[in-house]
């Protein structure tokens, strides 16, 4: 019987997804467990895999398309089975079903399309995606007569690129449009000399913005646009924070250091675990930074939502582009459970794999760009949130002791606040107490037993 693929929802908060690329054909035989198709949240990307064997009758979406969650995109099913009912309301797809068309057919149909002269229109009775049409508008290119290589003969984004790069533009004279003949070579002629030199390569190339590109995009234009932001720079003595972690290195050699969700044996708190730890214990002494802010509208004053607990943001680097999961109710985990929850954000940050729910609700975000090797930056906060704490690496700092210069490994911070809800006495206590609390973070752990 044939069955629906519909579009997951990935979260409360996710209302439509892109389609980033089909793994299978329409024509195909899956297996259960096959992807069918990769598809793009604002906030991450993911696989769908086929939840039953048979096979792909219909596809009625295509690769860059914005689908609403729920909504049918493809068909399983046997050979022969009726899928009209499973056409999506509103959609101008045609659905692209199995054996529709011999090979044969289509074959001709391509050849003759090929020798047809470029005329100058934009209009054409083939289906065209949103993306195409935007394309060819961009471009100038002439979609009269244009095959589609998408579902349904559809033109699809590649099919305008394409067409672009062989001088299908708008507004070119049908008389000196140049058909593209199928040439018959004479039975006595030469054959072509092979190329001696490669097609060289175009000097620039455009890519549209991912999804999530176009979220991280609009974020920090908010942010920078809307926000009173600056910038406070400090440093500690990491002295004690890299004997602890020597020490927790060797108690993990030895099989020491359990506790509960926790092995030493299977992990060692990095550098990054333990700020995270301060930074827990810290922030709910300073609420302001533990904060959303929104801003006043005629009429209406600004306010300010405080958390009662610390919901930390970690910034994670991934190919995808910048992702910030929420460490929930950091304050109330213990270094282990801390450094075993980031690793598996992380982790699902970088497999795309990461529930979108995760990546909302934060109150304030630590951000380390230390292991690039970058000193002192200006981080951008995540509205709607307060504060946001940038980490840099180490580096050697120079000392007076006793009257002599003494060096020491110093490890730099910057805090970047908004004014509009924190000033910068409150903010720089912030920071005051976190270096005294790194520089001694033996002592904050030995306080949260």
């Amino acid at each position: 019987m044939a069955t629906a693929v519909i579009m997951p929802r990935q979260g409360q908060s996710v209302e439509s997804c892109i389609i980033g690329r089909w793994h299978v054909s329409v024509g195909d035989r899956i297996a259960e467990g096959d992807t069918l198709f990769t598809y793009e949240t604002d906030k991450a990307t993911f696989d769908e895999r086929a939840q039953l064997a048979g096979t792909l009758l219909a596809i009625f979406f295509e690769e860059g398309e914005d689908v609403p969650v729920l909504t049918t995109v493809a068909v399983i099913g046997e050979e022969g089975e009726d899928i009209a009912a499973f056409r999506p309301a509103g959609s101008e797809a045609t659905p692209t079903e199995a054996a529709a068309t011999p090979p044969g057919i289509a074959t001709t149909t391509a050849t003759q399309t090929a020798a047809v002269p470029v005329v100058a229109t934009t209009d054409t009775d083939a289906p065209v995606s949103p993306r195409a049409r935007a394309a060819a508008e961009r471009g100038g290119v002439d979609l009269a007569g244009l095959a589609g290589s998408g579902p349904g003969g559809r033109v699809i984004e590649r099919d305008v690129q394409a067409a672009h790069a062989a001088g299908r533009f708008v507004g070119r004279p049908a008389a000196q449009a140049t058909p593209v003949p199928v040439a018959t070579p004479a039975p006595d002629a030469a054959p072509a000399p092979p190329a001696t030199e490669p097609a060289a390569e175009p000097a620039t190339w455009t890519e549209p913005d991912t999804r999530i590109r176009q979220v991280i995009a609009t974020q920090m234009h908010r942010s920078l646009s809307e926000m009173a932001q600056l910038t406070l720079h400090a440093s500690f003595d990491a002295t004690a924070m890299l004997a602890l972690r020597r020490r927790l290195r060797a108690a993990a050699a030895d099989g020491l250091g359990r506790e509960e969700g926790f092995t030493l044996t299977e992990q060692v708190p990095t550098i990054n675990d333990l700020l995270l730890y301060a930074v827990s214990r810290v922030l709910p002494r300073h609420p302001r930074l533990n904060a959303n802010y929104e801003s006043g509208q005629p009429g209406r004053p600004g306010q300010i939502t405080f958390f009662r607990h610390v919901q930390l943001g970690v910034a994670v680097d991934t190919e995808r582009g910048l992702m910030v999961p929420t460490l929930r109710d950091a304050d109330r985990l213990s270094l282990g459970a801390i450094s075993s929850r980031v690793r598996e954000l992380a982790a699902a940050c970088q497999t795309g794999e990461i529930s979108p729910d995760l990546l909302t609700g934060g109150s304030f975000t630590v951000t380390n760009l230390g292991t690039l090797g970058v000193e002192q930056f200006t981080p951008v906060i995540n509205p709607p949130q307060t504060g946001i704490l940038g980490v840099g690496t180490l580096t050697t700092g120079i000392r007076d002791a006793d009257g002599s210069p003494q060096t020491y490994p110093r490890m730099g911070l910057s805090l970047t606040f908004d004014h509009r809800a924190v000033d910068g006495a409150p903010a720089a206590r912030f920071l005051q107490d976190l270096t005294r609390a790194l520089t001694n973070i033996d002592i904050l752990l030995w306080e949260g037993v």
